[in-house]
């Protein structure tokens, strides 16, 4: 279950964080409370994961997860483009997080 917690966390992170640039640096009111907003929800739900999760596993998989889900939607949504040694950083990023979570025996399975 913390899994799925940790899954709706990131979710909520990568939605806050795809918002920043709409908040115009805070200026416009619905964009800033839909970005806080996703914020709080995201680290409300990373609290309860770390209580079954150790932090750092939770947080590693986090900031891995999250890089490549952003990243991948400003390609989608924005027209971002990510030249090859960008491709190269999120395939590591991306492999390094499979790894944690597939192989640690840190990592609660």
């Amino acid at each position: 279950m913390a899994y799925l917690w940790l899954m709706l966390a990131i979710l909520a992170e990568v939605g806050a964080t795809s918002l920043l640039g709409q908040t115009r640096g805070f200026t416009r009111l619905l964009p800033t409370l839909l970005c806080l907003g996703g914020y709080l929800v995201a680290f409300a739900l990373l609290a309860r994961v770390v209580t079954q999760v150790p932090v750092g596993i939770a947080y590693a998989l986090w900031c891995g997860s999250g890089m490549v889900l952003v990243a991948l939607a400003a390609w989608l949504l924005r027209g971002e483009r990510l030249d090859g040694p960008a491709l190269v950083g999120i395939g590591l990023i991306l492999a390094g997080t499979l790894v944690i979570r597939l192989f640690s025996s840190v990592s609660a399975h």
